[in-house]
């Protein structure tokens, strides 16, 4: 799954990681996600979604390798 992210602008290096259903993406999000049935986006503090990714470890990566602090969103 490749899909374009922009955590450059994550404002003031929180962003928060949360499950989304596949069902609930875009058509093009859903169509690289294959059998998954939920992914996890990363979110800035102002709700914008900035990255979906396959599992939660790699959002917590994700952040962490763009000098971002994650937090769940339970």
């Amino acid at each position: 799954m490749n899909v374009e992210f922009d955590l450059q602008n994550a404002g003031q290096g929180i962003v928060y990681v949360k499950t989304v259903a596949v069902a609930d993406l875009p058509d093009d999000i859903r169509a690289g996600a294959g059998d998954a049935t939920q992914l996890y986006a990363v979110h800035d503090a102002k709700g914008e979604q900035l990255a979906v990714v396959a599992d939660r470890r790699m959002a917590f990566v994700l952040a962490r390798q763009n000098n971002l602090k994650p937090v769940p969103v339970h």
